[in-house]
């Protein structure tokens, strides 16, 4: 049996409240098992479970006796640190025009396989996490899942949801045969329409420094930087196990600027980014 994970990850964020939710599954030569993370500004938890507790047809996932699907989320999680109960219910997800990892999609054994399920979607109901309860009317989730042996050594990950669009960026170094190359993918949907940045585009990594992260794909600019640290310890994935820790800004201050031919599209600083940086400051 060869190393192997896979997971989803929702972002469920509203005026008030923002939430994570990663459920996984995870095999090498010495276990198999699945899991689900959470994590909210204030903390993040981890709850493994046997993998027999795990079935799944596509995208639709249950561990245990929580579900996830497009419809929604019901959770029914309880553990030594946890107890998280509720349900959410999805509105039509946008999708984006063709798969993240283009022609990439399609060469075996790269160390992770990226997916983007939805940019951006309705999300309401409730999730009562121990003596708290996050309540989402109107909020806006997004979702995406990764799927292969490892994540990156070194990659950058940023999502936010605003008026009038959403987006996401990634770069990462990507051990590729006996090379290793800086790689990165990126969609803006800006009024009904996507921009996509990536590697097998033409799009350049220019800049990586301070928590700061530029793109470029002929007269596209693309530019994000964290601006605070309050991230949250998540496991991630190495060889199949969960033995890394990286950490997770669920919500946090961030700066984003977007040019096309050399015109400002949008250039604003939010508190409502989401912000992993591996990459050493």
């Amino acid at each position: 049996m060869g190393s192997v994970f896979g997971g989803w990850y929702y972002r469920i964020q509203s005026d008030t409240d923002t939430l994570a939710i990663i459920p996984a599954y995870h095999k090498n030569e010495n276990n198999q098992f699945c899991s689900i993370q959470m994590i909210t500004k204030e903390n993040s938890w981890y709850v493994s479970f046997p993998y027999e507790y795990l079935r799944q047809n596509d995208f639709n996932m249950k561990i245990g006796l929580n579900y996830f699907s497009e419809d929604g989320i019901t959770l029914n999680l309880e553990s030594k640190n946890i107890k998280a109960f509720g349900k959410l219910k999805f509105g039509p997800f946008t999708h984006i025009k063709y798969d993240i990892m283009g022609p990439f999609h399609y060469i075996p054994y790269m160390e992770c396989y990226h997916n983007i399920r939805s940019m951006k979607h309705s999300v309401n109901g409730s999730i009562k996490i121990n003596q708290k309860v996050y309540n989402f009317r109107d909020a806006i989730g997004y979702i995406e899942g990764d799927r292969g042996r490892s994540f990156p050594k070194h990659y950058a990950w940023t999502q936010c949801s605003f008026p009038n669009g959403s987006l996401v960026l990634s770069v990462a170094d990507i051990p590729f045969v006996l090379l290793n190359f800086t790689g990165t993918i990126a969609i803006v949907m800006w009024h009904g329409r996507e921009y996509r940045f990536a590697t097998y585009l033409g799009a350049k990594v220019m800049h990586i420094k301070s928590g700061e992260v530029t793109i470029q794909q002929g007269r596209w600019r693309l530019s994000a930087k964290l601006l605070e640290q309050l991230g949250r310890p998540l496991l991630a994935p190495v060889d199949g196990d969960m033995v890394r820790t990286i950490h997770e800004h669920v919500i946090c201050k961030a700066y984003y600027h977007f040019q096309v031919n050399g015109k400002t599209i949008f250039d604003f600083t939010t508190d409502k980014a989401a912000f992993e940086y591996e990459y050493p400051f």
